[in-house]
C-alpha cells in the first residue's frame, strides 16, 4: 500500500488503494466521502494534523463555539469504560472572537478540500444567532452545526431540542442571519418525540439534521465510590450509544426528508453502513478516532471495499434502504 506524508509533519498515511464510488453531495456541499469526525472529538482540526490524515475524509465538525470563552467542567473530564466513554467537558472552546481569529482558518489553509461544520452552542436563542452571525463572513467554514442537545450544561442545549417552539424560533433565527447550509443536532433522550423536534427544525430553516448527541450517564468508581468523572454525570459516547443512534437515524427518516448525519458508536465500516442504511447520507466518527486516529481512514477504505464488492456504484443509493423481514 503506498503512504502518503501529511504537510505538517513527517508522519504517515495510508491511502486508498483504489478509487471508491463515495463521494456524496448535499446541501450544495460535496463530500469526498461520508465520514466526518464529529464535534468534540476533533478540535479545530489542527489538533489533530499531525496524528490523523484529515485529507482522507470527508470533513470534520469542529468543537462548539460559544459567544464568550469557557473553561469548562474541572478535571478529570472523561473517563472509559467497558460500553465507551463517558465525558463531560462543559464545552471548553476559546469563544467566538478567537475561534474566528485564530482558529478556525486553519483547515481552510491546510485542508481546503475537507469540508468544515462549525458546531454552534448558547445560553439563549439570541446568542445562537449571534454567534452565526460573527462567524458567517468566516472564510473555510462549508455549514454550522448548531448543538441544540448538549446534556452537559445548566442552561441551553437540552431544553431547546426537547422544546419545538424553543427549538423553531432558534432555529428561525440562525437562518436569518445566515445563507450557509444549518445542521441541526438532536438528543437521543428525545425518544419517540425525536420526529416532532425533527418537524421543528426543519420548519425552522434546518438544512440537515445530526443524530445524535451523547446519551446522559453516570459511571462510578466502586473503590473510591465516587462518579468517575468530576462533574458526576456526563454523555455517554462509544459502543453501547450505536443502536440508539441508529434507531434515532431511522425514527427521524420517516418524519422528515432532509439529508441526515449519523452519530455514535461507529468503530467500522459496518457500522457506518448501519447508518446510511437507517437513512444517514454522512456519518461521523468520534470515540473510535479518539482512540485510534487510524480508524476514520480505515472506515474509509473499507466502505470503498463493501461498494467494490457489492457492486454498489454510488453510497448515496444505499441511504435509507433498510428493509424489515416479513
Amino acid at each position: 500500500m503506498t503512504v502518503t506524508a501529511n504537510s505538517a509533519s513527517n508522519a504517515t498515511f495510508p491511502t486508498r488503494a483504489f478509487p471508491t464510488p463515495l463521494g456524496v453531495s448535499i446541501v450544495g456541499l460535496h463530500f469526498r466521502n461520508p465520514v466526518l469526525l464529529a464535534s468534540g472529538t476533533a478540535g479545530f482540526g489542527r489538533e489533530l494534523d499531525d496524528v490523523m490524515d484529515l485529507s482522507a475524509i470527508g470533513g470534520l465538525c469542529t468543537k462548539a463555539v460559544s459567544m464568550s470563552p469557557r473553561v469548562g467542567n474541572p478535571a478529570l473530564r472523561v473517563s472509559e469504560f467497558s460500553g465507551g466513554m463517558i465525558n463531560a467537558v462543559g464545552l471548553a472552546n476559546p469563544g467566538l472572537h478567537a475561534a474566528r481569529a485564530e482558529d478556525i482558518p486553519f483547515m481552510h489553509g491546510a485542508h481546503p478540500n475537507t469540508r468544515v461544520l462549525v458546531n454552534i452552542v448558547g445560553n439563549t436563542i439570541e446568542e445562537f444567532s449571534a454567534v452565526v452571525a460573527g462567524l458567517d463572513a468566516q472564510l473555510g467554514i462549508d455549514a454550522f452545526e448548531l448543538n441544540v442537545s448538549c446534556p452537559n450544561v445548566e442552561k441551553g442545549g437540552l431544553e431547546f431540542g426537547a422544546d419545538p417552539a424553543a427549538l423553531l424560533a432558534l432555529v428561525r433565527g440562525a437562518r436569518r442571519v445566515t445563507s450557509r447550509p444549518l445542521f441541526v443536532k438532536l438528543s437521543p433522550t428525545l425518544g419517540v418525540a425525536i420526529g416532532d423536534s425533527a418537524r421543528a427544525a426543519v420548519e425552522g430553516g434546518a438544512d440537515a439534521l445530526t443524530l445524535i448527541n451523547t446519551m446522559p450517564g453516570m459511571v462510578i468508581d466502586v473503590d473510591s465510590r465516587t462518579p468517575k468523572i468530576s462533574f458526576g454525570s456526563g454523555g455517554v459516547s462509544g459502543p453501547a450509544l450505536l443502536p440508539i443512534g441508529v434507531l434515532a437515524t431511522w425514527r427521524v427518516k420517516q418524519a422528515v426528508n432532509v439529508p441526515l448525519v449519523g452519530v455514535g458508536g461507529v468503530s467500522s465500516a459496518t457500522e457506518a453502513l448501519q447508518y446510511i442504511l437507517a437513512g444517514a447520507s454522512l456519518v461521523g466518527v468520534g470515540t473510535a478516532a479518539l482512540r485510534d486516529p487510524r480508524v476514520p481512514a480505515r472506515i474509509v477504505r473499507d466502505l470503498g471495499r463493501w461498494c467494490v464488492t457489492h457492486e454498489i456504484s454510488d453510497i448515496a443509493r444505499l441511504v435509507g434502504t433498510l428493509q424489515f423481514s416479513r
